[in-house]
């Protein structure tokens, strides 16, 4: 049988509009008015999993997901130090590091984790996904490394995925051989 896996980004945050280092931080109102708008728009799902942050919860919640349970694997990736820090702060601190970064999928000199584990972990959840149909609100990075791991292209390429909040990316198939719908905007239902 073939599974599909629903993969929804969380809805716009502070961190999120001031490119920072994700911290925590709650989903905007606005952002929230939105998921909510678009509650109902997503297919009935086996099974709903979320991404164990604030603005993961959050967002699910607002689209009416209140059963799904937090998935550890698909947890966000740890940026060590620069948590908390803006793009142009961590730029303008530690140029040579952020360039490290952004082209070697196995750097961790922030302290945090590697692009390339972060794949591996989210592309074995992936693998391990059950038949039928799974809905995720997953983080940014998350949507990224299954994208990565389901079209086998290189770890060199997570930083080229641009992942848009309150997006869905939905990928069919089963372990081994997925297909990628490209991910579009959620929409509230048709009246």
């Amino acid at each position: 049988m073939t599974s599909r896996v629903l993969l929804v980004s969380p809805a716009m945050t502070p961190s999120l509009r001031q490119a920072r280092f994700y911290d925590g931080d709650r989903v905007e109102d606005l952002g929230a008015a939105r998921a909510r708008s678009a509650a109902g728009s997503l297919p009935a799902a086996a099974r709903s999993v979320v991404s164990p942050s604030a603005r993961c919860r959050q967002t699910a919640r607002a689209l009416g997901l209140d059963g799904g349970v937090e998935e550890p694997a698909l947890r966000g990736m740890d940026v060590g130090r620069w948590r908390g820090r803006t793009l142009d702060e961590v730029t303008a601190a530690e140029p040579e590091a952020l360039g490290h970064w952004l082209t070697d999928p196995d750097w961790a000199g922030h302290g945090g984790e590697p692009v390339r584990e972060v794949c591996a972990r989210v592309g074995a959840w992936l693998d391990g996904a059950r038949d039928g149909r799974t809905v995720a609100v997953a983080e940014p990075e998350v949507v990224r490394a299954a994208v990565v791991q389901a079209l086998g292209l290189p770890a060199s390429t997570f930083w080229r995925l641009d992942v848009v909040p309150l997006t869905v990316t939905e990928l069919s198939g089963r372990a081994g051989r997925w297909n990628l719908r490209l991910g579009g905007p959620l929409a509230a239902p048709e009246a």
